[in-house]
């Protein structure tokens, strides 16, 4: 019977989630905005916090409550998956962006003209150095909770929500995978005004809706394993927000224009490579461990 309750909840979360998402996104081709403009990164701003609402009204909907949030920080014996998540999802960036290079390396800037000619085009008048070092040191120590509002927001409801229900519905594996495809699928409208991946490439959108769906899945099961393990999407949030915060640092250091679906950013296949190995690492860890939510588990937050 609870399985069966359960159930319903997925849906209907999944349904409200999708109406809101889509219908708020659609503010930006509807007033004649495009992808990159000050309203239209407001929009994608308050975007992020919807997978939080929609767990919150399918709670109220279904009289559900507010129990299993995953919000206690639990830090105790779990301060390792926290420093893991807010200083090696970085790391996981920069192995990447490190293996891009050293298979193109003709494309490593690193008299940063790329970047220079972009602060003067821009009327900036500061050295291109000195906004590297500024941006790499502000990535590192504070990128992992500057916006954690905003990656809470997402994680809340996908960690905290969405896998919890498919959890107790099918394998953590399984729920894991099919998680990251519902995420992926969840940003289509944005990658097809361009985020990540552009507009002019062959196969536009398709191929830019697979690709985030595949990149989905992968970090998808990094953030997974740091909730499960936790037992909060704390961890989840401060990764989400370290990998938000230092995605686009390679391209800072990049001459001439990249391809979007190969590097130096960790949306690429290279540029992601170390994510999806950590992906895959995790998924198989993640499969040793009991189910967490088979058994409902009361949590005071």
């Amino acid at each position: 019977m609870e399985k069966n309750i359960d159930k319903k909840r997925l849906y209907i979360f999944i349904s409200v989630v999708f109406i809101l998402s889509w219908g708020w996104t659609a503010i930006i081709p509807l007033t004649g905005d495009k992808y990159g403009s000050t309203n239209s990164l407001i929009i994608l701003s308050v975007l992020m916090l919807i997978p939080t609402l929609s767990s919150i009204l399918t709670r109220l909907l279904t009289k559900e409550g507010f129990k299993n949030m995953y919000l206690k920080p639990r830090f105790k014996k779990n301060m390792k998956y926290y420093l893991t998540a807010y200083f090696m999802t970085n790391v996981f960036i920069i192995l990447g962006g490190i293996v891009f290079f050293m298979i193109f390396p003709k494309m490593l800037d690193l008299n940063l003209i790329s970047l220079n000619d972009l602060l003067q085009s821009q009327g900036i008048d500061v050295d291109a150095k000195i906004v590297l070092i500024v941006q790499f040191a502000q990535a590192i120590l504070i990128g992992p909770i500057i916006n954690i509002i905003f990656t809470l927001g997402e994680e809340i409801g996908w960690r905290g929500y969405l896998l919890q229900k498919l959890c107790k519905q099918l394998s953590v594996k399984k729920s894991i995978i099919i998680s990251g495809i519902i995420w992926g699928i969840w940003h289509a409208p944005i990658i097809a005004m361009g985020h990540n991946y552009g507009t002019g490439y062959v196969g536009a959108p398709w191929l830019g809706i697979f690709a985030m769906i595949v990149f989905c899945i992968f970090v998808g099961s990094y953030l997974s394993y740091l909730t499960i393990k936790t037992k909060s999407v704390i961890p989840a949030g401060i990764a989400h927000s370290a990998m938000n915060a230092f995605a686009g640092f390679g391209l800072m250091i990049c001459k001439g224009t990249a391809n979007p679906f190969i590097g130096p950013s960790p949306t690429g296949i290279i540029g992601g490579c170390i994510f999806i190995l950590v992906g895959i690492y995790c998924y198989i860890k993640v499969g040793k461990i009991e189910n967490p939510f088979e058994k409902e588990v009361i949590i005071n937050n």
